[in-house]
């Protein structure tokens, strides 16, 4: 009886033990079509609080890895894998397996390969003395390799003088949320350059700032990259005029104008107030925000501007801004223990 209790003990101590069953699968280099050995896997809990590392492994041989835990609770768990500096997500979404999940990886280059810019957008918005401007490159990468470049930026772009260098980043990975960036002087006056990691897929910067601004008023732009069009866009009832400036009309919904930029430098008039925000308010019902997508072009003259929902929960949009915990014990080759619990914000991902 008393080793039928031993027994049941262990069993139960079992049985618990595979209710916390590990987190396994396999590390794919989608650029080379092997399994990847030695990328860092890392598993998160994500809560109120934002993402907590629960444990970090290394890849072994054919891309294998095998995490003892599997984050505590119904929630759901981020694995992401960190190979050549940068980061890879794979969401595991409550109730689903933990095991043979596959995490893709690319390898890195410092040259842009099939990474261009799409589409550039400038959307104005003057109002009480002032201009407020945001930028947004969409990048798509149509190759198997993550353009990289940490030293030269992987984006430079021209901040006009009046700025003085104030400015807010914000960068969005393939199926990413935004996270923060820190833009750097070039050795070229009022350029800056941004080392943000442009996965395969479509990866977009946000640049935002504010001018001081008495309309009607002189805006100087540059168009420092090689791709696809610039469009300028700003609100019903305000009007921008330039050489080289094309008019391409009104977006149905929010009546917003349209203009296309033909050369590498442009300096257009702007006069009248308005906001998008504004002109959206009221389209917001059950608490949703609305975020501006840039206008895409099919054919020669035919564009939309799309408006969508976005809806930022805390946890998610803090996921993404946790990265490789901070600090790794050294252990076996295939393997170490996170001593630091990953609410640090890592730059790239």
């Amino acid at each position: 009886m008393k080793g039928f209790r031993g027994w049941g003990l262990g069993a139960g101590l079992l049985f618990a033990s595979l209710a916390f069953a590990a987190v396994d699968g396999t590390v794919i280099n989608q650029t080379t079509g092997k399994p990847q050995p030695g990328a860092t896997v890392t598993l998160y809990k994500i809560g109120q609080a934002g993402p907590e590392a629960i444990e970090s492994v290394k890849s072994g041989a054919g891309g294998k890895f095998h995490i003892a835990q599997d984050a505590p609770g119904p929630g759901p768990r981020l694995v992401q894998a960190a190979y050549e500096d940068v980061t890879y997500n794979h969401m595991l979404p409550p109730g689903s397996p933990s095991n043979d999940i596959t995490v893709d990886v690319y390898n890195s280059s410092k040259q842009p390969g099939d990474a261009k810019v799409d589409q550039h957008v400038v959307v104005f918005e003057p109002a009480r003395g002032q201009l407020m401007v945001a930028e947004w490159y969409m990048f798509r990468n149509t190759g198997k390799m993550t353009y990289n470049d940490v030293e030269g930026g992987t984006l430079r772009f021209y901040l006009p003088p009046s700025a003085n260098g104030a400015m807010k980043v914000n960068a969005t990975a393939p199926q990413g949320m935004p996270v923060p960036q820190a833009a750097e002087k070039t050795a070229t006056a009022n350029v800056y350059k941004v080392a943000f990691p442009i996965k395969p897929g479509e990866t977009r910067i946000d640049v935002n700032y504010t001018l001081p601004f008495n309309a009607p008023g002189i805006f100087e732009g540059k168009v420092l990259f090689k791709g696809g069009p610039t469009r300028l866009v700003a609100p019903n009832g305000v009007t921008v005029k330039g050489d080289g400036i094309q008019p391409l009309g009104q977006e149905p919904k929010s009546q917003a104008n349209i203009y296309d930029v033909k050369g590498a430098a442009f300096k257009v008039e702007i006069s009248g107030a308005g906001s998008l925000e504004a002109e959206n308010a009221g389209e917001d019902s059950g608490g949703a925000t609305y975020e501006q997508i840039p206008p895409r072009v099919y054919g020669k003259m035919t564009w939309i501007l799309v408006l969508t929902f976005g809806i930022l929960a805390l946890g998610f949009a803090l996921l993404y801004r946790a990265q490789v915990p901070g600090t790794v014990e050294a252990g076996t080759p295939e393997k170490a223990t996170v001593t630091a619990k990953g609410k640090n914000e890592r730059r790239r991902r």
